[in-house]
């Protein structure tokens, strides 16, 4: 500072010593000096299960009525071309890594299949390491046993069901942080009770909360103040090709994505009344297309398909202040994109992992994007490969389609496009080669990486009579077991040998009681016997607004302490198979739980 202004500022302070020191310290205080850590924000990611684009009134469908996720499109930005995988645990893999599923070993929705490889590192490790509180609540559908539990992946508290889907929405059996629990109302309330409990516990620090929701997920249930509106609706937007629609299925799906909107106002509402709703990045998504011939903008495809309406999904995301309230972002983006995205925003730095295929959505989102360069994402399930980049979408038999000019991907251009379906199949292949070449590992279940091990019929394998409840694994329950010819096995690999308590969960109806079966694992035996009746109902179809078809309805199962037994740190099958069968049955089986002692 020069003498002169020197000298003017020190009159300046003699004359107006009060007011001048008060401005000059306000001044201070509100400038950030160098080095200083801004405040990080909080982050609520919402994620809906089998929701397709065509599920949101901001989307055009005027069959239903969803203004709390379309503020989030009002009051922030909404990307009109984002994609994620066909179905459920791929999705939700891309979306914790940042990286396509294959390389992270999920191949399918259920046993064993949809486990996420333990060497990825999930985007709840990333933040937590950066002091975030973070927490799930929902279907986590990445692996049940530790350490692919969310616990183990970054989570401090989780509550919900690890499996692809469950047979009950009122009142069902959950899990809590690793142990069995009794859910309390309608699901997808239930699970945003205790998110909105999270975020008033943790008002006061950074918190990451992930609220995957397991609805429109079959089976059809939800409670009647929301189907009400539905139950004899005249449909105003129909599927493309109408005969194809099940309309009653179709009421349900809105019926159930009312009640999602209606939760979404609670959590956002709690936001305002906390004074965090300026400092929260709030994310809404959802895993697939829909789960049914229902209206979906005329695109081609559905959940399950590489096609446009298999694997484009409604993306809203807000940030006050920061996000331009009504931003439309036609840019193309992807679930691999919102580890890369989210730790940008939130200032942290991603160092040191597996190197990621997306890609930080940040200077689309604030507005500082000078250029955009054109990219490939590549959707993949059962073999099946489709590309799009932000004009066409090669689709996995290699047929050609403008997406700007033909979004209901109608008019096959390959012939005519020559050139870049060449480009594009090319892309693909390498794609395959690198990702899907050798990438099935043979993976057992993990047993004692934790004090408690649940190994579900979902993971076991049945032998002789033995039958699943249903076709899909997900909710399933073994029956049918008739004779000391039939076995169930579960292939284990035991972390920690030593003492482990085995507990059955099991029904069986009085007149069957008294079957006597063994419990083995390498030399190690154990033998019990059902000496109490357990016969309830089947629950789950008086919920029901459509048949379930072939899925699982479920049963209130009841714990049975067999005796303890020792366990060598071991691979192998760990079997359980009848002795003898005075009744008609042995049991039906639902869990075996390995307690360490």
């Amino acid at each position: 500072m020069a003498r002169d202004d020197a000298s003017r500022w020190s009159n300046a302070v003699a004359v107006y010593p009060v007011t001048l020191l008060a401005v000059l310290v306000a001044l201070l205080s509100a400038a950030p000096c160098h080095g200083q850590k801004t405040e990080r924000p909080n982050i609520l990611i919402i994620l809906a299960d089998d929701q397709g684009w065509g599920d949101l009134s901001v989307h055009g469908n005027k069959n239903l009525s969803t203004p709390n996720i379309d503020s989030l499109a009002r009051d922030g930005a909404l990307f009109e071309r984002f994609f994620v995988c066909p179905v459920c645990s791929p999705t939700r893999a891309e979306f914790l890594t940042g990286r396509y599923h294959p390389r992270g070993g999920v191949y399918s929705t259920s046993t064993g299949g949809e486990r996420l490889d333990l060497d990825e590192k999930t985007i709840a490790q990333w933040f937590k390491e950066a002091g975030y509180a973070t927490a799930a609540f929902g279907k986590w559908h990445n692996g049940m046993q530790h350490p692919y539990h969310p616990n183990a992946r970054g989570f401090d508290e989780y509550y919900g069901f690890c499996s692809g889907h469950w047979g009950n929405y009122f009142d069902p059996v959950l899990e809590h942080n690793g142990k069995l629990v009794r859910g309390k109302g309608y699901i997808t309330d239930d699970f945003t009770n205790h998110a909105i409990e999270f975020i008033t516990r943790h008002k006061d620090q950074p918190f990451f909360c992930y609220v995957p929701f397991n609805t429109p997920h079959s089976p059809m249930q939800v409670p009647d103040r929301f189907y009400k509106k539905f139950a004899n609706l005249e449909l105003q937007c129909r599927h493309r090709e109408p005969e194809k629609e099940d309309v009653a299925f179709t009421r349900a799906a809105l019926a159930m994505c009312e009640n999602i909107d209606w939760n979404v106002g609670r959590l956002l509402k709690t936001l305002e009344e906390l004074h965090l709703a300026e400092n929260t990045i709030v994310i809404y998504f959802s895993d697939n297309g829909p789960n049914s011939w229902r209206f979906n903008g005329g695109m081609r495809g559905r959940k399950g398909s590489t096609d446009e309406g298999g694997v484009r999904v409604p993306f809203l995301i807000r940030w006050p202040g920061k996000i331009r309230a009504g931003r439309r972002i036609p840019q193309i983006a992807a679930a691999i994109d919102l580890l890369p995205t989210l730790a940008d925003l939130a200032g942290i730095e991603i160092k040191g992992g597996k190197p990621l295929d997306g890609i930080s959505l940040k200077p689309l989102l604030l507005g500082n994007a000078r250029s955009w360069p054109d990219r490939m994402i590549f959707s993949h399930w059962n073999g099946r490969v489709s590309v799009r980049t932000q004009r066409y979408r090669l689709d996995h038999t290699g047929k050609l389609y403008d997406m700007l000019n033909d979004p209901g991907q109608d008019r096959d251009i390959s012939q005519q496009e020559k050139e870049t379906a060449a480009r594009l199949a090319k892309a693909v292949a390498k794609w395959k080669k690198e990702l899907l070449t050798g990438r099935r590992k043979d993976r057992p279940f993990p047993v004692g990486y934790a004090p408690v091990t649940h190994l579900p019929a979902r993971d076991g394998v049945p032998h002789g009579n033995i039958r699943r409840s249903g076709r899909a694994p997900n909710c399933s329950f073994f029956t049918n077991w008739r004779s000391p010819q039939d076995k169930i096995t579960w292939d284990i690999e035991v972390a920690q040998a030593g003492t482990y308590e085995v507990t059955i969960y099991y029904t069986c109806p009085a007149s069957d009681v008294g079957a006597q079966f063994e419990v083995a694992f390498g030399e190690s035996q154990l033998r019990g016997k059902v000496t109490e009746a357990h016969d309830p109902p089947l629950r789950g179809k008086e919920h029901d607004r459509v048949d379930r078809g072939s899925e699982s309805y479920v049963k209130d199962f009841k714990p049975m302490r067999v005796g303890v037994m020792e366990l060598p740190k071991a691979r192998g099958m760990l079997t359980l198979k009848a002795l003898e069968v005075p009744g008609k049955q042995v049991m039906e089986v639902r869990y075996v739980v390995l307690t360490r002692r």
